[in-house]
C-alpha cells in the first residue's frame, strides 16, 4: 500500500547465471510496486567466487553486515565449473556461503516445493500413469543442525573417519511444528522422513512429531524410512503433501524430487529463520545451480528466481496476495505455450524464450 514501511532486501548475486536471474526477480518486484504500491530497496553485495575474486574470501563480512541490516535476502547461486573446483576462487565457494548464511541467521527450516504444472507433465520424466493422479509435494528440511553441522574427524593414517549426527529436542521441533502448520493449510497430511529402525536421532524426532501431534489432531501423521521415501517420491509422489525430515535425509529427498518438474529452473526454495521478532532474516533462492556453460547468454531460465520472490513476498512480509499474484502469472504464461529452451522437451518447432523475453510475459500477465 502506498506509503508503507520501505522493504530492505540484500540481493546476492553469486556466480554464473546468478546476477541474470536475480534482475529478472527484481523487475517482477518492481511491478508488484505498480500494482499494490509497495516499497522495496534493493542493495547488492558479493559472494561465492566473484566475492573472492574482489575480497580473498567467499563471504566477506560487508555482505553479512549488508544481510543484518536489511529484512530479506534474495540469494541467487555460487560455484563455478566443475572441472575447476579445485582452483582457489571455486574450492568450498558453495559450502562457506550457503553453511554461511545459514549458521549466521539460523535459517533453521528450508522449503521446497515441489509440483508439476499439468500443462508441462510431458517434461517428467515419470510415465503418465503417475503424473497424472496430481504431484503437489512441500519438503521441509531442517537446516543448521544434524550431520552437516557435527563434529567431523579423519585420522592421521586417513584410514579412519567419524561424523557426528546429533539434534536436541527443540531443534527438532522448529522444522516439525512448521511443518503441522504447512499442513494444516494443504491437505492435512504429514510424512515423518527418518531411519528409526536404526538411528537415535531418528527415533528423537518421531518423538517429537507424535507429541506436538497432539497439538494437530486434523492432520494425519505418516512415519517413513528414507530408503523407502526416495523409492515412493519417485513411483507415487501424489500420496505426499507435506514431508518433513532431518539435515541430511533432506538434502537427498529434496534433490530426488527436484527432478519431478522436469527442469531445476522451475525450483524455489526457502530458506526460513528461527529468530524472532525484528531481527528476523529468510532467504530465498532457486535450487539450481550457476550454469556457467549459459551464463550471461539470456538463455537461463527465470522462473525459479522469481518463484523464490513470490516465496519473499509470502513469508518475509505477509503478503499472501502479492505473492500470488506472480505465481498465477508464471502458470498463465506456462499455460500459454511460454517456454525456455529448458522447458522445450524435445518438443520439435517450438521456440524458445530467452531469459528477458520470459520475465517480461511473467510481468505482462500480472494482475490484482
Amino acid at each position: 500500500m502506498p506509503g508503507s514501511a520501505t522493504h530492505r532486501i540484500a540481493v546476492l548475486p553469486g556466480d554464473g547465471v546468478g546476477p541474470e536471474i536475480c534482475d529478472r526477480a527484481i523487475d517482477v518486484l518492481g511491478k508488484i510496486t505498480e500494482l499494490y504500491g509497495h516499497s522495496f530497496e534493493f542493495t547488492h553485495a558479493d559472494v561465492g567466487g566473484i566475492a573472492y575474486e574482489k575480497h580473498g574470501q567467499h563471504l566477506p563480512e560487508a555482505t553479512l553486515e549488508l544481510c543484518r541490516n536489511s529484512s530479506a535476502i534474495l540469494f541467487g547461486c555460487v560455484g563455478g565449473p566443475v572441472d575447476q573446483q579445485h582452483v582457489p576462487k571455486w574450492k568450498d565457494a558453495e559450502k562457506i556461503a550457503l553453511l554461511g548464511l545459514r549458521k549466521a541467521f539460523n535459517l533453521a527450516v528450508n522449503l521446497r516445493p515441489a509440483a508439476v504444472y499439468p500443462f508441462l507433465s510431458n517434461l517428467s520424466p515419470l510415465k503418465d500413469s503417475i503424473v497424472n493422479k496430481g504431484i503437489d509435494v512441500v519438503i521441509v528440511r531442517e537446516l543448521v543442525s544434524g550431520i552437516y553441522f557435527g563434529d567431523h574427524s579423519t585420522a592421521e593414517d586417513g584410514k579412519s573417519a567419524v561424523d557426528v549426527m546429533s539434534y536436541s529436542w527443540d531443534e527438532v521441533v522448529t522444522p516439525v511444528r512448521f511443518a503441522f502448520e504447512s499442513a494444516m493449510l494443504r491437505k492435512k497430511n504429514l510424512t515423518v522422513v527418518d531411519k528409526a529402525n536404526v538411528l537415535d536421532t531418528s527415533r528423537l524426532w518421531r518423538k517429537v512429531a507424535l507429541d506436538l501431534a497432539k497439538q494437530y489432531p486434523e492432520v494425519t501423521v505418516n512415519f517413513m524410512y528414507i530408503d523407502n521415501a526416495v523409492m515412493q517420491i519417485i513411483k507415487d509422489p501424489s500420496q505426499f503433501d507435506v514431508v518433513v525430515t532431518g539435515n541430511m535425509f533432506g538434502d537427498i529427498l529434496s534433490d530426488a524430487a527436484s527432478v519431478l518438474p522436469g527442469s531445476l529452473g522451475l525450483m524455489p526454495s526457502a530458506s526460513l529463520s528461527t529468530v524472532e521478532g525484528e531481527n528476523t532474516i529468510h532467504m530465498y533462492e532457486p535450487i539450481h545451480g550457476t550454469a556457467p556453460d549459459i551464463a550471461g547468454k539470456n538463455l537461463v531460465n527465470p522462473i525459479a528466481q522469481i518463484l523464490s520472490a513470490a516465496m519473499m513476498l509470502r513469508y518475509s512480509y505477509n503478503l499472501e496476495a502479492e505473492a500470488r499474484c506472480i505465481e498465477k502469472a508464471v502458470e498463465k504464461v506456462l499455460a500459454d505455450g511460454g517456454r525456455t529452451g529448458d522447458l522445450l522437451g524435445g518438443v520439435k518447432g517450438q521456440s524458445s524464450m530467452s531469459c528477458t523475453e520470459m520475465s517480461a510475459a511473467i510481468i505482462a500477465a500480472m494482475e490484482k
